[in-house]
């Protein structure tokens, strides 16, 4: 199951990642994409840093820390012929997403 936390993206944050990427949208606000958890750092997909395999994250851990990062993409697959590619980041912690057991785990969610 995906972690429940979700942050407005700030303003400051909102425009530095329209410089970072071709995105001319940003979401105010992210949840974390991570399998659930209530400590640590929380993670928010923003857009795909232009760069082919990274992508552009809201990173935060308590309500005033906020931060952009630029990580590599998970190069994680499910296994068989058909496996579906994991939507987080290289080095996250936990779950891929294709494992997440109750079928919200599409990259676009």
């Amino acid at each position: 199951m995906r972690c429940a936390h979700w942050r407005r993206v700030p303003l400051d944050l909102a425009r530095e990642a329209r410089q970072k990427s071709a995105a001319t949208y940003i979401d105010r606000a992210v949840q974390c994409q991570l399998s659930a958890h209530d400590e640590g750092q929380h993670f928010g997909l923003l857009t795909d840093a232009g760069a082919y395999g990274t992508a552009l994250w809201l990173r935060w851990r308590g309500p005033d820390e906020a931060e952009l990062v630029v990580l590599p993409d998970c190069p994680v697959a499910a296994p068989g012929p058909d496996g579906e590619g994991c939507c987080l980041f290289a080095d996250h912690a936990k779950q891929h997403t294709w494992e997440d057991t109750l079928g919200e785990a599409s990259c676009t969610n």
